[in-house]
């Protein structure tokens, strides 16, 4: 009997604790998300589907200065 409840509370706890490291490095790798219109935050680095693609850029309202960075279209309308 102290043997059966010894197992079921140590599978508890490595439950537990595998579930708070999920949680932990899912907090870890938030990238955020784009906004239309709006630069506040955003690291392109994370965002490549969006910044790689010059089409899909343009549809968040970002065009490539002739530096090469990328900034907002002057007739960009926040939401």
């Amino acid at each position: 009997m102290i043997r059966a409840f010894a197992v079921i509370a140590m599978s508890a706890a490595l439950g537990l604790l595998a579930t708070s490291s999920a949680t932990a490095s899912d907090h870890r790798h938030d990238r955020g998300f784009v906004m239309p219109c709006s630069l506040d935050g955003i690291n392109p680095v994370f965002h490549s589907d969006i910044f790689g693609n010059s089409a899909a850029a343009r549809s968040y309202g970002f065009v490539r200065s002739p530096d090469g960075a990328r900034q907002l279209h002057k007739d960009c309308q926040r939401y």
